[in-house]
């Protein structure tokens, strides 16, 4: 991300959560979160999908949720970090797709996972166990119907036909052998914004993982790296903790419940092992030029979660991001269409 480099994409993502059981509130402030970062200059939003509430919500139909978000902005792009990809019909979600793209005006993203949750694996009777072999099978269907082939019998075509795809599907993953298989399939590589189970900080984790997916790059286009970082920037420290200090604390006890992160952490090594990014925006971008892996990241992924920040908070969170955090970093807004008389 130095000068000489292609310009990179700043991107935010949201789990689509708030406080209480207001769910009609919640999606409302989710889709201002996408209305405000296209006013910004984001270049896009990303929503992830879950099919069990989390903690103050969750979005279990991410296509439907994008197709709203495309009705109320003009430029941002729109994506999934990620679809859960084995409890999907491919060639229904490729219709889902196809038609948001369409409706957008060329402005999808898609990333996909196998997500790691049994229950979720089992209301969609799918079996845990097949999640990597199933991803791949589901992934190879994708990207037929994508590139608008004969999928399942012959005749059959997608419609709305597709747009073109070959660099806008990304795969999340979580080794080096995931990064290089992804490389193989000419998918987009996403980093997710910690690394569970490992004591080392997570960029030193991840930035393997980057090389390996690099490493193994044979396409004739550049390879892309989508890194997602927990960033939130306030006016001072004390004024980011009590925004976000509470909920990444109980979300870390809970990934420490199901093994994920040692029991008994306390708050501060909750952060880190969150990788987080927090307090005055010059701090956290003193912090991120530190970062491993952002060297090789062609789009900068910033979330909130696991917190869940009071809306004005995430908003003017948002604000700092774009105007302060990222141009430090040598991000620049993409230039907005001219429009032309009638």
């Amino acid at each position: 991300m130095t000068t000489g480099t292609p310009r990179f994409r700043l991107g935010f993502l949201t789990h689509v959560q708030g406080h209480g059981d207001d769910m009609a509130r919640t999606y409302r402030n989710a889709q201002e979160l996408f209305v405000a970062a296209d006013e910004l200059g984001f270049d896009v939003g990303w929503v992830a999908q879950h099919h069990v509430s989390l903690g103050g919500g969750g979005l279990s139909s991410p296509w439907t949720f994008l197709a709203h978000a495309a009705a109320r902005t003009t430029r941002i792009r729109l994506g999934t970090a990620i679809t859960v990809l084995p409890l999907e019909d491919p060639v229904r979600l490729a219709e889902d797709v196809a038609a948001v793209d369409t409706l957008s005006g060329g402005r999808v993203e898609i990333g996909v996972g196998s997500g790691s949750s049994e229950v979720e694996y089992a209301a969609f009777g799918r079996d845990i166990a097949r999640k990597r072999e199933l991803t791949s099978e589901n992934l190879e269907v994708l990207r037929r119907a994508l590139a608008n082939e004969e999928v399942r019998t012959p005749g059959f075509r997608i419609q709305p036909a597709a747009g073109d795809f070959t660099d806008r599907i990304w795969q999340g993953v979580f080794s080096g052998h995931g990064a290089r298989y992804a490389a193989a399939g000419g998918s987009n590589l996403l980093l997710n914004r910690a690394a569970y189970g490992f004591d080392a900080p997570t960029d030193e984790v991840q930035r393997p993982w980057a090389d390996a997916f690099l490493g193994a790059w044979d396409q004739p286009r550049r390879p892309r790296v989508g890194l997602s970082r927990f960033v939130f920037p306030a006016k001072d420290k004390d004024t980011a903790l009590r925004q976000i200090g509470d909920d990444v604390h109980r979300a870390a006890l809970r990934f420490a419940a199901n093994g994920a992160f040692p029991k008994g952490l306390d708050r501060a090594e909750a952060l880190r092992r969150f990788h987080s990014f927090y307090g005055p925006p010059e701090e956290i971008v003193t912090a991120l030029r530190q970062e491993k892996v952002l060297p090789v990241a062609t789009d900068l992924i910033t979330q909130f979660n696991p917190a869940v920040p009071d809306h004005d908070a995430a908003i003017r969170a948002l604000e700092l991001i774009a105007t302060e955090v990222a141009p430090a970093l040598g991000w620049k807004p993409a230039a907005r269409p001219v429009a032309t008389g009638g």
